[in-house]
């Protein structure tokens, strides 16, 4: 009677170990695949960024040099906004991903090159 008992005590149990097997696996699995997926994700997001702020920093740059020559009140004001756009841009940090601020920072860098914009438009 005791080896009947353990042979339908490992057919119940069978149910189990294969459930727990099958979680561990998929598991495992799925930890490794939200890893990549994670990953490229994060590349994916990071290049748009940065591409976004360069794209900034390189309209602040030719106008800093378009208004370089220029001595008037008005561009000299122009100047000064350009100036903390780009101290913005290089003060962002490229290189920390974890950085708490990034996306309230990336908002201001935004809001301020819109500012920009509608000073240099005034001009041409």
């Amino acid at each position: 009677m005791a080896g009947s008992q353990d042979i339908f005590d490992s057919i119940v149990m069978a149910d189990e170990r294969f459930h727990a097997e099958g979680y561990r696996e998929g598991y495992e699995e799925g930890s490794s695949l939200g890893v990549t997926e994670g990953r490229q994700h994060g590349t994916l997001h990071g290049a748009k960024i940065g591409s976004e702020i360069g794209c900034y920093q390189g309209f602040a740059f030719a106008w800093k040099c378009l208004l370089h020559s220029c001595t008037t009140e008005k561009d000299s004001r122009k100047m000064k906004v350009l100036e903390s756009l780009i101290g913005m841009i290089q003060r962002f940090p490229y290189d920390d991903p974890t950085y708490d601020k990034l996306h309230e920072d990336l908002d201001k860098i935004r809001g301020k090159f819109k500012q920009v914009r509608a000073c240099v438009s005034l001009c041409w």
